[in-house]
């Protein structure tokens, strides 16, 4: 079956490009020119992937991101100036999965939305394998990516929930922000450790009663952060 994709961006000429390239590789692909149409879609439609850019009319990328956020998970990877490493960690803030820098090369396009997928499939296959992991307070099913804490249901991100899955199964097992980055985002993965940073404070956000003394995810400092139930 075909991936869906929408890529949404106010220049027209950028958004035929992607199109047509993402098109020859067999996905099927939806277009959105301002923030409005962008949000409006992603609520009717169910996408694989979602291509967002960040200045654009009537409500702008992070707002849409957001947004979504609030019904769901699907994956997000932002377009940000060059060189603009707030965007990048905002985009991550609001909920972004990944961030590609404009001027891009299509070629990375394609084979950033393509490890994002392939990584969306290995995560589902996996979780066929192991449905309902319960850790304490803690209740992880994989196969309808939902989280329980406390009895209380808890809305996380794609990346948030492979993150805390990944170190739910491992306890006590303290991963470095490289090999998070590896092992969530992927090898190809070109971002920096902030990354991980920014979804671990995040997740303890939600996940934590207290997130400055947390009671699951820890840190050891100097190395990395690990899983306690």
């Amino acid at each position: 079956m075909a991936k869906k994709v929408l890529v949404v961006d106010d220049e027209k000429l950028i958004v035929k490009g992607i199109r047509f390239s993402l098109e020859q590789d067999g996905m099927e692909v939806e277009c959105a020119y301002d923030g409005e149409e962008a949000l409006r879609m992603a609520s009717d439609h169910e996408y694989d992937l979602i291509l967002l850019d960040i200045m654009l009319p009537k409500m702008n990328g992070f707002e849409v991101c957001q947004h979504i956020r609030e019904f769901s998970s699907v994956p997000i990877v932002m377009l940000t100036a060059k060189g603009d490493d707030m965007d990048k960690i905002l985009g991550l803030e609001y909920g972004a999965d990944d961030y590609i820098t404009k001027p891009f090369n299509i070629l990375e396009v394609k084979a950033r939305i393509k490890a994002i997928m392939r990584r969306v499939s290995t995560g589902k296959q996996k979780q066929e394998k192991s449905s309902v992991i319960e850790s304490g307070d803690l209740k992880m099913d994989c196969e309808s990516r939902s989280l329980f804490v406390k009895g209380k249901e808890i809305n996380l991100t794609a990346k948030e929930f492979d993150l805390l899955e990944l170190l739910v199964t491992n306890p006590n097992k303290v991963y470095s922000r490289e090999r998070l980055l590896n092992l969530v985002w992927g090898y190809e993965y070109p971002g920096d450790v902030r990354t991980v940073d920014v979804h671990v404070r995040r997740m303890r956000e939600k996940i934590e009663s207290n997130p400055s003394e947390p009671k699951y995810v820890h840190t050891k400092w100097g190395v990395g952060y690990y899983y306690q139930g």
